[in-house]
């Protein structure tokens, strides 16, 4: 977004500063021949006046010091055709001389006037014949002798060049425009940030209130929304804490009484279901616990937590094999990511008889692959299993125990962690599990 409105603003002053100058350069070129126009009739008048007072036999040496390049009145030395009507400058001439001067219009134009000129621009240099007036006009002055009045085009002046002022001007805009892009930006970027820290922790510390007053304002709601989930979460979780406690005690009595029935069979199926309850309890708490993130943060190096579950996991007979390691450390909570490994673990030796363990690091980012030799999954059933209390029958029996809410639980401690959990089918058979915690819960 930051790019967008930096080159948005940069485009938008940059077009409307070439259509300013633009029209500047127009305008400033009107002005300039109107002013030239004027002068060489203040200066025509001028120099006819000036010639008449001279004696006949002075007055060529007078006026060959008295012209100038632009307006000059010289001798007739060739008959040009005169033009059907006198122009606009012949005209507004004679209105200001005496009566007794006669003024004609030349039909042709000297050849100065289709000389190009050299025009300054932002863009350039360009060539262009002069616009204002240009034209031959013969004079005869009260004592009959004949001149002739050439109105040429003034000369070219000093070239200006555009770079230097453009350059300057297209870096005060880039800054000025980056500055502003940043500024309305940058609390939207923190406001993104308190959103990825709050998935990340609901008790993260809230946006400190500063900036604009629509800053301040969507700060606060912010802040307020997080209140508001923080404690729907808390009231959840202890909800479901309290409901699956309480049943702790009159399944304990059940289990107490079923021992004193006396049919063996019936007392089999009857203390089976009550273990499956008491599993479908156990595991409620520990999702109950997942959703909780009251445990501090704290800097642990994964490489040693991994290797400790799996340590534990092979002392407890379980077949479980590990290879690479992370090479880094996480800002994280111990016993939840401790929880996480554990259920990816026991998932797969439950339902593949071994669990093949693998991490690297890949870019700073911890991938932790987990793999079983089971049957694995139906490609339509991969996401559902993340559903709490959801069961793939076809590969997981109820003699297999689990209540569905091993992978609920170590997603919910992943995502509270920044990271994901996918699931895939190897291609020489079984289930894959990758779990990915990012760089930037890396400790530097």
């Amino acid at each position: 977004m930051t790019g967008r409105v930096f080159i948005t603003l940069l485009l938008g002053t940059m077009i409307t500063f070439i259509l300013t100058q633009l029209l500047a350069e127009e305008e400033r070129h009107r002005v300039f021949v109107n002013y030239r126009d004027m002068n060489a009739l203040d200066r025509s008048e001028q120099l006819i006046t000036a010639a008449e007072t001279v004696p006949a036999s002075a007055r060529m040496a007078y006026l060959h010091v008295a012209n100038r390049p632009g307006i000059q009145l010289v001798e007739i030395t060739d008959e040009l055709p005169l033009a059907g009507a006198s122009s606009e400058f012949t005209k507004a001439l004679a209105a200001r001389m005496d009566k007794h001067y006669k003024l004609e219009s030349i039909a042709a134009r000297p050849r100065a006037c289709s000389v190009p000129r050299t025009r300054p621009s932002m863009f350039g240099d360009f060539q262009s014949q002069w616009s204002g007036v240009c034209e031959s006009v013969n004079v005869r002055l009260r004592d009959g002798d004949m001149l002739r009045l050439e109105i040429l085009p003034p000369v070219d002046g000093l070239k200006s060049d555009y770079r230097l002022i453009v350059a300057i001007f297209l870096f005060s805009v880039a800054v000025l425009a980056y500055l502003v892009a940043r500024m309305i930006t940058r609390p939207l970027g923190q406001l993104a940030q308190a959103a990825k820290n709050l998935g990340n922790d609901i008790n993260h510390p809230p946006l400190k209130l500063a900036g604009a007053s629509e800053i301040r304002q969507a700060s606060a709601a912010f802040n307020a929304m997080q209140a508001r989930i923080r404690q729907y979460i808390f009231q959840r979780t202890q909800m479901l804490a309290a409901i699956t406690h309480d049943l702790q005690t009159p399944l304990t009595r059940m289990r107490l009484r079923l021992e004193k029935v006396a049919d063996p069979e019936l007392k089999e199926r009857l203390l089976g279901d009550l273990s499956a309850t008491q599993e479908m309890v156990r595991e409620g708490l520990d999702l109950a616990r997942s959703m909780d993130t009251s445990e501090t943060m704290q800097p642990l190096d994964l490489d040693s937590l991994l290797g400790s579950v799996c340590c534990d996991a092979t002392d407890a007979g379980q077949q479980v094999d590990i290879k690479g390691n992370a090479g880094m450390a996480l800002m994280g909570r111990p016993m939840a990511l401790r929880r996480c490994l554990v259920n990816l673990i026991d998932n797969a030796v439950k339902y593949g008889q071994r669990a093949n363990v693998a991490v690297e690091n890949t870019g700073g980012a911890a991938r932790i692959q987990i793999r079983d030799n089971g049957p694995g999954i139906a490609p339509g059933e991969l996401a559902r299993v993340f559903e709490p209390f959801y069961r793939v029958e076809s590969s997981r029996s109820r003699e297999s125990g689990g209540t569905g809410l091993g992978l609920t639980i170590a997603r919910n401690i992943a995502e509270q962690h920044g990271g994901n959990i996918a699931l895939a089918n190897h291609p020489d058979g079984g289930l894959q599990v990758t779990l990915v915690l990012p760089q930037y819960h890396a400790v530097k």
